[in-house]
């Protein structure tokens, strides 16, 4: 089985903590394996909605952004991805703090996968579950000179 390349993964951690949403939203790719992914969110006042809970479309990315990183990995070097759905329900408020985003490809496949999400605050309590069917994107690959396996 080939293994992700550890070169690889800090480019590639390091290009999504400079790339422009995942920068304003305060979310970095803490972990990325074959098949799984961790985010974290440092919560800020502009996450809050009028009622001083966490806006739902904060919790919806980090549902989104966890889903398709978990199904990344696997995909060949020169192709992308794009959710082309999103289903998630809301289980509990959250108002500071840090949150913690899992994400777990269920299926991997060539052309389409399906992964889950869920995201706990700072004391491991779920706050939300999300799942998404992502599809596969030939020749829309990050453009990086680093083979993202090793043999």
């Amino acid at each position: 089985m080939r293994k992700p390349n550890p070169e690889y993964i800090d480019a590639l951690k390091l290009v999504v903590k400079n790339s422009p949403y995942p920068r304003h939203m305060a979310m970095e790719l803490d972990r990325i394996g074959l098949e799984s992914c961790d985010l974290v969110l440092d919560l800020a006042q502009c996450h809050l909605q009028p009622f001083g809970i966490v806006h739902g479309g904060v919790i919806a990315t980090l549902i989104d952004t966890a889903t398709f990183w978990a199904a990344f990995l696997r995909l060949p070097q020169d192709t992308g991805l794009v959710n082309v759905d999103l289903k998630l329900n809301y289980l509990g408020p959250v108002t500071r703090g840090k949150l913690r985003a899992k994400g777990l490809c269920l299926r991997p496949g060539r052309s389409i996968s399906y992964s889950e999400a869920k995201v706990f605050d700072e004391k491991k309590t779920l706050i939300a579950h999300g799942t998404s069917t992502l599809m596969a994107l030939p020749g829309k690959g990050l453009a990086m000179d680093i083979p993202k396996f090793i043999e």
